[in-house]
């Protein structure tokens, strides 16, 4: 075409703004309806995504990295230490039914000086019921009579953020008579080859559950925490989305965590010994007191 020729100009023009007003539509439609079927309560805080993987990494310049330094953790008698003068540490545990009856006055002579424990559970079937643990109740008041820290987790099986939204007000009622200074904990976890009804779960739904059980928390005055592994943390969460909420960081080994990013809790032991526990109990190291108030 020659734009030399001037009478041409307006049809150009005419043209030009077509093409303009085509993509302009392209572009807007789709992000109005998003915005029409994600609801507002449910759509996660507006974030930076993730920009690339690098050495098996998701890149987020949004969280800051960890500042522990691997050399300075040190495993003693089964219990991890981190040697910093400037750092103080609590050892804690985690239990459930499972660990049965607890002494807690011999936990608490043996060096422990936090607990989180299981207030309920989501069934695994299609259904999915909310349980409560048989022994929360035992388990929390004994624990803070004791003089530990106490802090709760509900192992989720959700798969909607309703769902998520059910399970931390059940959390919420149960401790609502008790001194809960340690987080209140999202613990969702899969397991493939089981026929769970999480198997197959979208990662986003994941993390907009995670974000709805967390607010909820946070609006009853908790502090709220999201508990995950290696995988989960990498490759499964969009962290951006669960930045401002506490991170439990799970990897069991004597040296030292490989999450790359700032945690506040890490469990590192499954099989760990304390008295006054007839079992194999979780073990934690937590770098933050949590005290509320």
């Amino acid at each position: 075409m020659d734009f030399r020729n001037s009478r041409y100009i307006p049809y150009y023009i005419a043209g030009a703004l077509i093409i303009i007003a085509s993509v302009v539509i392209a572009i807007i439609v789709p992000g109005l309806q998003i915005e029409e079927e994600i609801p507002s309560q449910t759509r996660p805080p507006e974030t930076t995504s993730v920009l690339r993987i690098e050495d098996g990494v998701p890149v987020y310049p949004d969280i800051p990295a960890s500042t522990f330094a691997q050399d300075n953790f040190i495993m003693k008698n089964g219990r991890a230490e981190y040697i910093d003068k400037n750092v103080k540490t609590y050892t804690g545990i985690d239990v459930s039914s499972f660990q049965r009856n607890i002494d807690w006055n011999k936990v608490k002579a043996d060096g422990i000086e936090f607990a989180i424990i299981r207030v309920g559970f989501r069934g695994y079937g299609s259904k999915g019921d909310i349980h409560k643990d048989d022994n929360a109740k035992k388990n929390i008041e004994g624990a803070l009579k004791a003089g530990l820290k106490v802090g709760v987790y509900f192992f989720s099986q959700a798969i909607t953020v309703e769902e998520a939204i059910e399970e931390a007000e059940f959390v919420i009622d149960f401790i609502k008579d008790y001194k809960i200074t340690f987080p209140v904990v999202f613990d969702w976890e899969n397991e493939p080859g089981k026929n769970m009804r999480t198997d197959n779960l979208p990662d986003n739904i994941l993390t907009d559950c995670a974000v709805a059980y967390c607010e909820r928390v946070k609006q009853a005055g908790y502090i709220p925490a999201v508990y995950f592994n290696l995988n989960y943390g990498y490759m499964r969460y969009n962290l951006s989305s669960i930045k401002d909420y506490t991170f439990w960081f799970a990897q069991y080994k004597e040296e030292s965590p490989e999450f790359y990013y700032n945690y506040s809790i890490w469990q590192y032991s499954y099989t760990g010994k304390v008295d006054g526990i007839d079992s194999d109990v979780d073990l934690n190291i937590s770098f933050t007191d949590f005290t509320i108030g």
